[in-house]
């Protein structure tokens, strides 16, 4: 697992240990940066149930204003401390640990880009997207983009006030693009 481009391109990321964390692949991650390759620098991002943190920290290597990495395990929220400090990364960076929908629940900010890969099988991916998209709540930037990883076979509904931009598939992944609609 590697930075692809940017200030911190080519560098290499530690990992978790286990079965618990799935990171994304490299061809995948590769995949989504293309489709996002304008709508990073400068932008406000989450790096929900963050894991290594290779989402947000690639977004920063490319020029992202800031990150916020929310994960409840303890040796996860280590490892991303240490990814950011291998990348130089740090100064942009805020992790927090502990809940990823307790966080969204008292945000209290608003994000650019938010990215979604938490273990398929939870139900916690649904959740998530209900939340960023509660009126009120105001989490998700006009015009912001939300990026759920999730298995090919199943299908996302579409968060109030978002529209689908696409799902791209990668074998047995996908990873679905919604961008928030503006204030018109």
């Amino acid at each position: 697992m590697r930075v692809i481009t940017g200030s911190a391109g080519g560098r290499r990321l530690l990992e978790l240990e286990g079965l618990e964390t799935r990171p994304t692949t490299d061809r995948v991650k590769e995949g989504v940066f293309s489709a996002l390759q304008f709508d990073v620098e400068g932008r406000r991002v989450l790096d929900l149930f963050a894991g290594t943190g290779q989402m947000g920290i690639e977004c920063l290597s490319r020029g992202a204003a800031s990150a916020v990495f929310v994960d409840r395990r303890k040796d996860a929220f280590a490892l991303i401390k240490k990814n950011l400090a291998l990348t130089g990364l740090q100064d942009r960076a805020r992790v927090v640990h502990g809940d990823s929908l307790a966080f969204l629940a008292g945000a209290g900010e608003s994000f650019d880009l938010v990215f979604l890969d938490p273990p398929y099988a939870s139900g916690l991916l649904e959740q998530a997207l209900e939340r960023l998209a509660a009126p009120g709540f105001d989490i998700l930037a006009p015009y912001g983009i939300i990026v759920a990883e999730h298995p090919a076979d199943r299908r996302l509904d579409v968060p109030a006030g978002c529209r689908l931009r696409k799902t791209y598939r990668y074998g047995k992944i996908a990873v679905t693009l919604f961008r928030r609609e503006g204030n018109e």
